[in-house]
């Protein structure tokens, strides 16, 4: 589809990287604005349902989504933005936002709000009505607003805010047909905004007023004068850049403007007004102005006084202190429960994947095997050479299938438990917990959110670290995400635990036990991503930590379908697909290494005796070490490879109990000492190359990719060495 020039002051090749595509003239594009946690993707998915594309704002790392709604025979072209509190261009997040509305040609901007914190949303209307006319202000969650008591009357905030206002509850799609109705009405000129201008101070005023109506004369209408003016006299480089990209003729270089700007500057100057105190004042009026708003169109309940019933902000101290939220707050995030409880989640994680993934890991292993068997016969009916069914079938399908039936049942239970998590609103809870240890790691605490993403998969760890804004964190995020385990990593350690430490029965207590021990090797990893992080902040990533602002979401009552499809196929499906992607080439070169001969040894025989000196020395041998060599495509084919290599056979092996598996370790020289020196490795090495490429597309370069390879390896060798070393020094 060719683009189509939305705006005339707008340049065709920015329309083209913006990748808005109209198939007709009335299609309508509509901006989602809001800020995090207020329903805005639940609106966007509830009007878009599947017509919409994921992707990332051009020339950035996060993400996008657009997607179409059709309405009365128009398409309308919904753009999600990322989810800001504010547009003032403090990270870039904001700046995507704030440009998008002015430059990307939105017929309108709906703005998303939270019905049960109107006062800090009511921020970014404020600051969206500033730029353009052309708003709708969707009150959002009227359902949890009414559970606390928490009435809106929206017919007086329409009036404060001089555009039109739709109360909504997203999940079941209630006011959405009205929200789309005025939309429709602004884009038809219909309704005519007038919104609420801001009152500055009259030093303020006075100063930027002939400055504003210069630009609005200059612009005609494109741009806010008096907007425009203040981001000039607060000297905001990064949207200056941008008028200059995207706006044709703009009139920042314009004598007039330059004289007039230099005579506001003079203004404020002698009102002792600097740059910095003139972000404070407009800052400070924003919010005042909010919590009026609020004020006004938030009515007290009937019991209000001291009721205790209701949740009415700032206001309500005691209302506050007995809400459900602020209960259940009082236990996640103290400094006496919050993180035993954070254990003890993880514990329980683990435990359920554990104990539920053997008996569907065994079924799906069954039927892929009995597949393998039926291609055989095959290929024996085709008259197939042994190297060839040897090639494909035991070397790239029995690989596949290992990986698949290893990988699949714990991640189909592991991330609908991790997504139920994050939909209650407890992650964030997570990163407040952690947020302190982080910040004397000189890190970011947005780091406990990418690093519980590196659990299911150590690539959406590291792209998850696309919420970090400071590139110097971003970095050392990225850097530290391979010290927690990935999912691939989690049988090797699962069987090693239930072999030497707990016992093979399988029962509730040994299940129990085996999740405890994997929750301290998980804790043992959280703390070396805090020591890593801190030596990465005092060497080659030098710098203090910067401060964000981390909102506490309501709890909610996960939705379970939307759980189950999103944590299947927007997370497994696309995990195992990454790792299947790897494990076929993997496979093949395993085969190789298993038959092919060096003299009267295979090649896998000879690389595992050249290596034994050295892993010795690291408390395993030639064979364990090669394996994660090999293993370097997926962490899933790492054991299999072991036994492979024992067994001195042509192809992967399964078994159909661990002591059998026991067994053939003790008998090649396993004892609890290697158990722990694997352990150690397994947690501490380099990422598998799904992660590595995936670290390179988001540093943009080798460099960096090389050093998650290097860090994690090296300290690795030095943990299993000064094991293994103080064990034999003991005489254990």
């Amino acid at each position: 589809m060719k683009a189509v020039n939305i705006m005339e002051y707008m340049n065709h090749n920015d329309l083209e990287m913006l990748d808005i595509n109209k198939t007709n003239a009335s299609d309508r594009i509509i901006a989602l604005a809001g800020n995090p946690n207020v329903g805005k993707s639940t609106v966007f998915n509830t009007l878009t349902g599947m017509r919409q594309h994921t992707g990332n704002w051009p020339g950035k790392t996060v993400a996008s989504a657009k997607g179409t709604h059709r309405f009365r025979d128009k398409d309308y072209i919904l753009v999600d933005l990322p989810g800001t509190y504010s547009i003032m261009a403090h990270s870039m997040e904001e700046e995507i936002a704030r440009d998008f509305i002015l430059f990307g040609g939105a017929d309108v901007t709906i703005v998303v709000c939270d019905a049960t914190v109107m006062e800090r949303n009511l921020n970014l209307v404020l600051q969206v009505i500033e730029i353009t006319p052309k708003v709708v202000v969707c009150v959002n969650l009227l359902d949890e607003a009414k559970k606390k008591n928490i009435v809106i009357d929206l017919q007086a905030l329409e009036k404060e805010l001089g555009v039109p206002v739709v109360g909504t509850t997203a999940r079941s799609g209630e006011g959405l047909t009205e929200l789309i109705e005025r939309t429709e009405a602004i884009c038809a000129g219909e309704i005519k905004n007038t919104p609420r201008k801001i009152k500055y101070d009259a030093a303020v005023a006075d100063a930027v007023a002939p400055l504003a109506d210069i630009l609005d004369q200059k612009l005609r209408g494109e741009l806010c004068g008096t907007w425009l003016a203040l981001r000039m006299l607060e000297e905001d480089e990064s949207l200056f850049n941008e008028i200059q990209i995207h706006v044709k003729n703009h009139p920042l270089n314009d004598p007039d403007v330059r004289k007039a700007a230099n005579e506001a500057r003079e203004a404020l100057k002698a009102s002792d007004i600097t740059v910095e105190k003139l972000k404070d004042i407009v800052v400070s009026r924003i919010v005042h102005t909010a919590e009026e708003i609020a004020a006004s169109v938030t009515p007290r309940c009937k019991n209000c006084v001291g009721c205790g019933t209701c949740d009415f902000g700032s206001r309500n101290p005691t209302a506050i202190g007995g809400s459900r939220d602020r209960k259940l707050d009082r236990i996640f995030t103290s400094k006496l429960t919050g993180i035993p409880i954070m254990i003890a989640l993880l514990c329980g994680a683990f435990w359920i994947t554990i104990a539920g993934a053997n008996y569907p890991s065994e079924l799906l292993a069954d039927f892929l095997f009995w597949f393998q068997d039926q291609l055989t016969e095959l290929f024996m009916w085709l008259g197939a050479p042994d190297w060839v069914h040897g090639l494909l079938v035991l070397g790239v399908y029995r690989v596949l299938a290992w990986v698949v039936a290893v990988m699949l049942p714990p991640m189909a239970i592991f991330f609908p438990l991790f997504t139920l998590l994050e939909d209650f609103g407890y992650l964030p809870r997570v990163a407040f917990n952690l947020d302190h240890y982080f910040k004397k790691a000189k890190a970011c605490g947005k780091q406990a959110l990418t690093m519980c993403m590196g659990f299911g998969c150590n690539c959406a760890g590291v792209t998850g670290c696309r919420i970090i804004d400071s590139p110097r964190e971003k970095l050392i995020a990225i850097l530290t995400n391979n010290f927690v385990p990935c999912n691939g990593r989690f049988p090797t350690l699962i069987a090693i635990i239930s072999m030497f430490f707990v016992g093979v029965g399988g029962g509730l207590v040994d299940s129990l036990l085996s999740a405890v021990i994997l929750a301290g090797v998980i804790i043992l990893g959280v703390f070396l991503t805090f020591k890593v992080s801190h030596f990465l902040s005092v060497t080659i990533l030098k710098g203090e930590p910067s401060f964000f602002a981390l909102e506490l979401p309501p709890y909610r009552t996960p939705q379970i379908a939307q759980v189950l499809v999103r944590s299947i196929f927007d997370r497994t499906l696309i995990v195992l697909g990454r790792a299947v992607v790897v494990a076929a080439p993997a496979g093949l070169i395993i085969w190789v290494f298993a038959n092919f001969f060096v003299g009267d040894v295979t090649l896998l025989k000879y690389c595992s005796s050249s290596l034994d000196k050295f892993a010795r020395l690291l408390g395993m041998d030639g064979v364990i070490l090669l394996s994660f060599i090999l293993g370097f495509p997926a962490n899933e084919i790492v054991f299999p490879i072991i036994i492979m290599s024992y067994l001195s056979t042509d192809s992967i092996l399964e078994f159909d109990n661990l002591s059998d598996l026991k067994t053939l370790l003790v008998s090649n020289g396993w004892t609890w000492v290697t158990a722990v020196s694997t352990m150690l490795f397994c947690l501490c090495h380099w990422p598998c190359s799904t992660a590595c490429l995936t670290i390179k597309q988001e540093t943009g370069g080798y460099k960096w990719a090389l050093l998650s390879i290097v860090i994690p390896t090296v300290i690795g060798i030095v943990l299993c060495f000064l094991f293994t070393t103080i064990v034999r020094l003991l005489g254990f």
